[in-house]
């Protein structure tokens, strides 16, 4: 039985960045607050059954054109006439499922789709492309509709012939991607008051950090137009925030993770590491150094806490003293025992501390817990690792002494689970927020009893968590506009991506698609 009482309750609150390991309380709040530390819930993990379908390769494919012939396929369990009542005027976000390889981990894609219809065609939905590459073999692809439900949602196969390969056959589920039911642009207070583009061909923004006055936002190149790299704006009228500088390198594109310390500034660099700017003067970063020891070294995602830079580097968790902020000192690195296994696709994607503790979104392996106190000797305490796991990011605190973890995976059925991690050797499942398979979570910050996501074309969403095992939506705001032409049929990581919430009033959200948006904190 659940006990509640009336108390006073101080939330114990950490956000990165904000200074030393321990960060005072931010408030203090009556509410009824729920005793227990949360009961814990069983956790099928994400994704779900994989897509039936009923399409099949009717002959032997002896070349890869054969998988373009219309002719090869069984569709005596399609529906083809349930395809031409298919919304097709704005994108689908689709799963893609490797029915060679059964319902094991892995095997799994999540990306954009747009369809067009021919009704007058044998076949209303299908697709045949080629890729002719010097060097490659030659391969065809043939993406095929066999059914819809209602106008949203459509079930089909992809075939992928390669020469001197047998076909590899995939299913897969589309969901066009809209509002929520009964949405509209924006909720309970949460109004949009300043947007600024980092300009045209400058790739998709990712992420963010805000220091100094003025918005540091990193874009990515990957399959998008535009070089990518380092944009600066100047804060001094956040209804008009304005670009004062931009960086970009033609050989390195590629810029997801963004942190400030002091007078630096440590940018996370695909192809040269951690690239370390001195920001002594915040409109015009210099770059001083790049930590990659002369070799190519992948960064994906870094943070700080206190004098502690972590990185997460070519599967290695790298830990830097930044008491000099301009000028790291390589202390330790972590590697997991997943990162080494075949087919597990595992490897550290971001990560969050608490005093000595370090949490690390494993992607495959789940969420670990470790002890970093020794970064030449980091400990491993436990994980919370869920079927399917796709862990992405997280932030942590405590709440009457129970240490809850909020966690965000990225993919088809990814979404917000809360954790006790109490005893770190078993962690558990002990609340949830889901809103639609198709879309996941990107970024969070958790401010006091406040947590703020990046939730890709769900926009931004805030969630009070005062009782951390039942949060409950507050407002949002819808980013993403599905007919922007930038990024179109290329990826299902649109709308918000980065988010900060620095503690000056503001939150500040990257789109992929539109750039700096500023929101008031609420």
């Amino acid at each position: 039985m659940v006990k509640w009482t009336w108390v006073v309750v101080a939330v114990v609150w950490w956000l990165a960045g904000a200074g030393g390991c321990d960060s005072p309380d931010r408030e203090v709040i009556e509410v009824p607050v729920d005793l227990s530390p949360g009961t814990p819930l069983p956790d099928p993990g994400d994704l779900g059954p994989p897509p039936a379908v009923s399409c099949a390769l009717r002959v032997s494919v002896s070349t890869p054109d054969d998988c373009g012939k219309l002719e090869s396929y069984d569709l005596t369990g399609c529906d083809l006439e349930s395809l031409k009542r298919v919304d097709t005027s704005g994108p689908f976000n689709a799963r893609f499922h490797d029915t060679s390889t059964g319902p094991g981990r892995g095997t799994d894609q999540l990306l954009s789709r747009y369809y067009f219809l021919d009704p007058e065609a044998a076949h209303p939905m299908f697709l045949v492309s080629t890729a002719n590459i010097p060097g490659r073999p030659y391969s065809v692809t043939a993406e095929l509709g066999c059914r819809a439900v209602g106008t949203d949602r459509v079930l089909g196969c992809d075939v992928r012939c390669e020469a001197g390969k047998p076909p590899r056959v995939l299913s897969f589920e589309s969901v066009r991607t809209r509002r929520r039911p009964g949405e509209a642009e924006s909720s309970g207070g949460l109004r949009l008051i300043g947007e600024a583009s980092t300009g045209a061909n400058t790739g998709m923004g990712v992420d963010v950090y805000v220091t100094k006055g003025h918005a540091y936002v990193v874009n990515i190149e990957a399959f998008f137009p535009g070089e990518g790299g380092l944009f600066v704006f100047d804060l001094a009228d956040r209804t008009a925030p304005r670009l004062v500088a931009s960086i970009t390198h033609p050989d390195d594109a590629y810029w997801n993770g963004v942190w400030a310390k002091d007078d630096a500034l440590y940018v996370a660099s695909a192809a040269r590491g951690v690239l370390v700017f001195d920001i002594s003067d915040p409109a015009s970063p210099r770059l001083i150094q790049d930590l990659s020891g002369g070799m190519r070294r992948s960064t994906h995602t870094l943070f700080v806490n206190g004098n502690r830079l972590y990185a997460m580097d070519n599967g290695d968790v790298l830990i830097f003293d930044v008491t000099h902020a301009r000028e790291p000192v390589l202390l330790g690195s972590y590697r997991d025992e997943s990162s080494r296994m075949p087919g597990r696709n595992s490897y550290p994607h971001d990560a969050t501390s608490l005093n000595h503790l370090l949490f690390v979104n494993h992607w495959g392996a789940g969420l670990l817990i470790l002890d970093a106190r020794d970064p030449a000797n980091v400990k491993k305490l436990g994980a919370y690792e869920y079927p399917n796991s796709m862990s992405h990011y997280s932030r942590v605190a405590y709440f009457q002494n129970n240490l809850i973890a909020f966690e965000g995976g990225e993919g088809w059925g990814a979404h917000l689970r809360v954790l006790n991690l109490n005893d770190p050797a078993n962690p558990t499942l002990i609340g949830e927020y889901k809103l639609s398979p198709e879309v996941s979570i990107h970024n969070m910050e958790l401010v006091g009893n406040r947590l703020y996501l990046a939730h890709f074309q769900h926009g931004v969403r805030v969630l009070d968590v005062t009782v951390p095992s039942r949060p409950r939506e507050i407002a949002y705001h819808y980013t993403w506009r599905e007919h922007d032409p930038v990024f179109l049929n290329v990826s299902s990581w649109e709308g918000a991506v980065g988010i900060r919430v620095p503690g000056d009033g503001y939150v500040y959200v990257v789109d992929s698609q539109r750039g700096l948006l500023i929101f008031p904190e609420l």
